[in-house]
């Protein structure tokens, strides 16, 4: 981790301001940037952990549970265990209930993990506390009345639970010794993906389906089998030879929902106006209990088996009559000849390393296959080695079950704000109480629309259920109902703002019927101001190429990313270091901490851009999320060990870097030789940039920061400068800058971002009138006698000029701004390429080798050509490249030649396609 602060993630416990005038408290949305400030510690944190005080102040949400697992249970005297114990366990039964009976957890699963976790512990700690009734011996919650109580021909057990990869090496490491395994011969293993579902037991006499058990507490299931015989999947009658049919076999599998008929039901929920399922393993569990099975019916629920209990061939069956099942792999293979559907993703392994190598391919593609799963699960395979390891009251000794971090977990809805996007798009967005999901901390997350938020009965201060897979978006599922009972006089519901919150404009639809809100101001609005310039400094405009989205926004919006409070807010913290498996610790801000003064952005305008300079950059500093970096050590094949570097997440903590200027360092000292040097080669007029210190390398563009007082180790002292200078990127962008004051005509006309004007028009506009000012005086009249410009297009340019002459008109702003600095006052540039294309019309779709889609465009309209974004009768040329789509097609029907990049070469060299492919005919791709 950071050496700075060991103090490095996720303990949340700063409170948060009531924000509810929908304001962002940064002051970029509106906001009072003074509001910011300190809230008193009320916090849970003001208490000593384990104590009576701090025990008392637990509350059952995730936060809380998580804190339950960095508590030192040994250090607690005996009735503070017993009083936290009472505590944890009335929490850990209810979600069993909600969980297991009422098919409506209130809990995320991590914060039920991490109660039960701490009971384990405390019992172990504290053995009088270990009872036959404890819920840590629950395998599950126990049985609803709802259907009939049968008992389990043979126990059905749970699985233990490691959530970290030193823990899984105990656990196979303990395996081997109990088994007293040899060092270096292979253990014969399975892994399997755990499927989030619901456990079944499917029992079959003479190879007909005799009941269908849910898994209740292990010991007495509920009966279900009607609603089980109404899964398509699971056969009615074993099949294969009726020699290898056994009398009597219990076969343990799990039902689930597949995520494309998960979708599907919710669709169908929303369409009647039902709420819609929160996860597959909800909808699943709560479709197998329906007490009509004509429900359970319409629900597409699916089956995998993963386990066998009893199995009893019969009397009379000779040895070898049938197939062994000496191991698990053997009862799959059965399976598998009876119909009885088993998981495409198990793997046999021999080795941890191969136990490992499936973890972290399942953890990557989590969300390519066609269920929720949440880890993964080892096994024993050999039968007999089974049943030498054992169980406990409620697990096998022989299996165990990794964790993956939650994709769902729960946490507070803060409040609901909004952002104006760069195309003036108004949105909606969660501000959630931080919580760690899927490798990463979630604080915010989009709403898309005041539609979506209405969709979705999400009330500000709701218990929400949020869902984060590998890299994709974290998305707010819905409101945890459950939590909403006894307090309903504190939720509010989300207002959308009429005006926009960056520049006060009234919002609407662009069009009527539009769910989106936009800000129509798109002249002023500073949230706006971020996308004119990444479009002006684009290879289609300026091709400023060190001029990308991020300076953009450093230059417009340096608070886009800023904490909503200190509490997420970790100054002196790049990146936090962990171990496979492991979570980061907890982060608490130092007391006192404040977040920066909110910056005043350096580019009000466009119209600013060729006026800068460096040093108007160097106080500049943009917002940076602190990455969780994975390290594990792997030996080569000589031996060596290394450490291996994997970024897995952001940590939801923010620090602040600088833009464009380099974070202040130590100048570099020169060696005596490097002086002598560089004072032999100045000119009796030179001086040193900076004679207070010759033997140090300081730029002439540096800044001296501060002078520090060293001693070297031979006891000598000297001052030492601290420089900070204009990055090589800031370098490179300020002198491209001066190369687009002469860019082309038709560039400069693109920057304008002048709606609907793209560079093949600019280009044509450009050629026909010359020059700026001629552009500018232009009628519709006179830009529509342009082949290739349109009506729309033509009053679009002349709607923009006219503005930008009248007084204070900030597209006035920008041409004289950009006039002054020599942009755009030469006349268009005049190809002196062979007009090869002069009249045709040419289309590219796909990818080319030698040509970006943007350069292949340029080359047809250098060349006298029309490049065209469609394929029509008129066109005369098609040139496909890699991955091409339907233009293709469509050219293939209409009988337009298609080009491969060769013959595009040759076309742009002669203005003639290769033989074979004149207008009319066939393809020569």
């Amino acid at each position: 981790m950071n050496d700075t602060n060991e103090q490095l993630a996720w303990d949340f416990d700063a409170p948060t301001g009531d924000k509810g005038d929908g304001n962002d408290a940064s002051g970029v949305n509106g906001g009072d940037a003074g509001a910011i400030a300190l809230v008193p510690d009320e916090g849970i944190h003001r208490f000593a952990p384990g104590s009576t005080a701090w025990i008392a102040a637990l509350q059952p949400n995730d936060d809380d549970a998580m804190r339950l697992d960095r508590l030192d249970v040994d250090a607690m005297s005996a009735e503070a265990a017993a009083r936290l114990w009472a505590r944890v366990a009335a929490w850990v039964e209810s979600d069993q209930i909600a969980y297991y009976i009422d098919d409506s957890p209130v809990s995320s699963d991590a914060a039920y993990d991490a109660r039960l976790r701490c009971l384990q512990r405390l019992e172990a700690a504290f053995p009088s506390l270990d009872t036959p009734q404890s819920p840590t011996h629950r395998v599950g919650g126990t049985f609803s009345n709802d259907f009939a109580s049968v008992r389990h021909p043979s126990r059905m057990m749970s699985l233990d639970d490691v959530f970290s990869i030193e823990e899984l090496r105990d656990w196979y490491d303990g395996v081997r010794r109990d088994l007293d395994w040899p060092d270096g011969k292979p253990l014969p293993m399975s892994c399997e993906v755990k499927i989030d579902g619901l456990a079944l037991n499917l029992i079959y006499r003479n190879g007909v389906l005799e009941q269908g058990l849910t898994r209740g507490d292990g010991v007495t299931g509920e009966d279900i089998t009607l609603n089980v015989r109404t899964i398509g999947s699971i056969p009615a009658n074993l099949g294969g030879p009726s020699e290898d049919v056994p009398e009597f076999v219990e076969i343990r599998g799990e039902v689930f929902m597949r995520w494309d008929d998960f979708r599907a039901l919710n669709a169908e929920q929303e369409d009647a106006g039902r709420a819609p399922f929160a996860n597959p393993r909800n909808a699943a569990a709560g479709s197998l209990r329906q007490k009509d099975p004509r429900i359970t019916a319409t629900r597409r629920l699916s089956f995998y088996a993963h386990g066998i209990g009893t199995l009893r061939w019969g009397a009379g069956r000779a040895a070898g009559s049938h197939d062994a099942v000496d191991d698990q792999s053997e009862a799959y293979a059965l399976y598998a000849k009876w119909g009885v559907p088993i998981s495409p993703h198990n793997r046999k392994v021999s080795t941890f390393r191969e136990v490992l190598d499936m973890i972290d391919y399942y953890g990557e593609h989590r969300g390519d296959i066609e269920h929720a799963l949440d880890g993964i699960v080892v096994k024993v395979d050999d039968l007999g080695l089974q049943r030498a390891l054992g169980a406990t009251s409620r697990a096998p000794r022989w299996a165990i079950a990794y964790k993956y971090p939650p994709e769902e977990v729960n946490t507070e809805l803060l409040d609901i704000t909004v952002q104006v996007g760069r195309t003036g798009r108004v949105t909606p967005v969660a501000v959630l109480r931080p919580v760690y999901v899927a490798g990463s901390t979630v604080a915010r997350t989009t709403l898309h629309n005041p539609f979506e938020v209405k969709r979705k009965g999400v009330l500000i201060g709701d218990t929400v259920v949020v869902r984060k897979a590998g890299d994709v978006i974290p998305e707010l599922v819905g409101p945890v109902l459950e939590r909403r009972r006894g307090r309903e006089a504190t939720l509010r519901e989300f207002v959308m703002p009429t005006h926009c919150p960056s520049c006060g404009a009234l919002l609407a639809p662009a069009k009527e019927g539009d769910k989106d809100i936009r800000c129509p101001n798109v002249e002023s609005c500073p949230a706006q101001l971020t996308e004119r310039i990444i479009n002006l400094a684009s290879r289609k405009a300026f091709d400023i190429e060190h001029l990308g989205d991020q300076s953009a926004v450093a230059l417009t919006n340096p608070e886009e990313n800023r904490p909503d409070s200190v509490a997420t807010y970790a100054p002196n913290m790049t990146e936090i270091l962990v171990k496979p498996g492991e979570e980061p610790e907890p982060y608490e801000p130092a007391p006192g901490l404040q977040l920066p003064p909110v910056q005043t952005p350096v580019l009000g305008s466009e119209a600013g851009l060729f006026s800068l300079d460096a040093a108007d950059l160097r106080d500049v500093r943009v917002w940076r999320e602190a990455a969780i970096i994975e390290v594990h050590e792997t030996r080569d094949a000589d031996g060596h060990v290394r450490k291996v570097r994997k970024r897995v997440g952001g940590s939801g903590l923010w620090h602040q870097v600088p833009a464009f200027w380099t974070a202040p360092a130590a100048a570099r000292k020169l060696t005596a030789r490097q002086v002598a040097a560089r004072d032999a080669a100045a000119g009796p007029s030179d001086l040193p940039d900076f004679p207070d210190f010759p033997d140090y390398d300081v730029p002439a563009d540096a800044v001296i920061v501060r002078v520090e007082h060293r001693r070297a180790r031979n006891g000598t002292t000297s001052d030492v400068p601290i420089i900070s200078r204009p990055g090589e990127n800031t370098r490179k962008m300020f002198d491209e800058m001066d190369k687009a004051r002469h860019a082309d005509l038709w560039r400069v006309l693109v920057a304008l971002s002048i709606r609907r004007l793209g560079p093949p028009t600019a280009r044509l506009i450009a050629s026909a009138f010359g020059s700026l000012e001629a552009i500018e005086r232009a009628s519709a009249e006179e830009l529509t006698q342009i082949d290739g410009v349109g009506p729309e297009i033509a009053q679009s340019v002349v709607h923009w000029f006219a503005e930008a002459r009248e007084p204070g008109n900030w597209r006035g702003a920008v041409l004289d701004a950009w006039k002054a600095a020599g942009v755009g006052v030469g006349a268009a540039e005049v190809s002196d390429l062979p007009q090869t294309l002069a009249g045709k019309t040419v289309v590219v779709t796909g990818s080319l080798e030698g040509f970006s889609r943007d350069s292949a465009k340029e080359a047809i309209i250098a060349r006298g050509g029309k490049a065209a974004g469609s394929v029509s009768k008129k066109t005369d040329w098609v040139v496909v490249g890699a991955n091409a789509g339907s233009k293709a097609t469509k050219a293939e029907e209409l009988g337009i030649p298609m080009l491969d990049e060769q013959g595009f070469v040759q076309l742009l060299q002669t203005g003639s396609a290769p033989a074979g492919a004149s207008a009319g005919e066939g393809t020569s791709v």
